[in-house]
């Protein structure tokens, strides 16, 4: 790169950024695969904790979820390095074509230099997958309790009516399917019902209330909604056990 500054000393007309902003193309689609990945790690993770699997291999999805988001930041601070060096050239147009390796190492390990582990609590499939898992753990935790006392020793039917509670959508009053949890105010509703609530107060230029009783979020949105693994796990692990 250097040895061509001189002959297109004068003009940044001669830089094509076409190849390096397919090859951000490509890294996009890279981190694609990142999530896959994510996803497929938080499923088994959860299937460890419902087969009650030893809980050394529960800790290696535990692991590869840390790599999996380490990975994930290095390649948004390597594509904001990239971005960053091409829109700055672009705008400053130098005289000489200046060494943009060297310009977008720098940016990259200022943006490197910045990381904490506090990173993973914005990293959202990551902070889902916790949360999902210690649910998930918390339903075994009730029958695990439930095992050690003894059947005198722990009113069955009293933890099943209160988990049956948080089955039921609040809209549908039915027990839910493909439950989704609202971030913003914690309260599961199943997807289609609440989809659907949305889709038609939007119709109508007005906001979304949580239907949850009680509750005071008064915008729910589409994008604040997010799986319930936890919970569909839970319902179809009573259903099956109703069904013995």
């Amino acid at each position: 790169m250097p040895g061509r500054s001189s002959s297109n000393s004068g003009s940044t007309g001669f830089i094509s950024f076409s190849g390096v902003e397919s090859a951000l193309s490509s890294l996009k689609n890279f981190q694609n695969c990142i999530n896959t990945g994510m996803d497929t790690a938080s499923s088994v993770a959860l299937d460890l904790v419902e087969t009650q699997t030893e809980v050394s291999s529960e800790y290696s999805m535990d692991k590869a979820m840390v790599e999996f988001a380490m990975m994930d930041r290095e390649l948004n601070h390597y594509v904001k390095a990239v971005q960053s060096t091409i829109n700055h050239v672009k705008e400053e147009r130098p005289e000489n074509i200046p060494d943009l390796k060297l310009l977008v190492e720098k940016k990259f390990l200022a943006l490197q230099n910045k990381n904490s582990d506090a990173d993973f609590q914005n990293n959202e499939k990551f902070v889902q997958f916790k949360q999902q898992l210690r649910e998930l753990k918390k339903q075994y935790g009730l029958q695990a309790d439930r095992e050690a006392d003894g059947p005198e020793g722990v009113d069955e039917d009293m933890i099943v009516t209160q988990s049956q509670t948080n089955f039921i959508c609040p809209i549908t009053q039915l027990e839910m399917k493909k439950p989704v949890k609202n971030k913003v105010c914690g309260h599961t509703y199943e997807e289609e019902a609440i989809v659907r609530m949305i889709e038609s107060k939007h119709r109508r230029k007005k906001k979304a209330c949580c239907p949850k009783i009680g509750c005071g979020h008064a915008d729910v949105r589409m994008c604040d909604l997010v799986q319930d693994e936890a919970l569909r796990r839970a319902i179809e692990s009573h259903n099956k056990k109703r069904h013995r």
